[in-house]
């Protein structure tokens, strides 16, 4: 859990998706995040999350579905929201906080 600290407190912005390999939704927005990051370049580091693996981390930020998308900078939650979004409204949703 050390490592996941110090990737949210850094100054870039980190959108942490929680998600699961049985999960339809999450295999839908896999290829949607990763044009967002395209997109970002290094103004955005996005981390992937199994919550079947990592259940502490899910546990801690109380994800009861997946996929869900948090973003952090700084160590302070910007953002959360869950379910899957084209890149358009993903775009809108994260683009002020970037």
């Amino acid at each position: 859990m050390g490592k996941f600290n110090e990737i949210i407190a850094a100054e870039i912005p980190t959108l942490i998706d929680f998600h699961a390999t049985w999960c339809g939704p999450c295999k839908m927005m896999s290829p949607i995040l990763e044009q967002f990051k395209k997109k970002k370049g290094d103004k955005l580091r996005i981390l992937k999350i199994d919550v079947d693996k990592n259940p502490e981390i899910a546990n801690r930020y109380k994800v009861r579905g997946v996929p869900t998308l948090v973003l952090f900078k700084e160590g302070k939650l910007l953002w959360r929201e869950s379910g899957a979004f084209p890149l358009n409204t993903l775009e809108v949703k994260l683009n002020p906080f970037l």
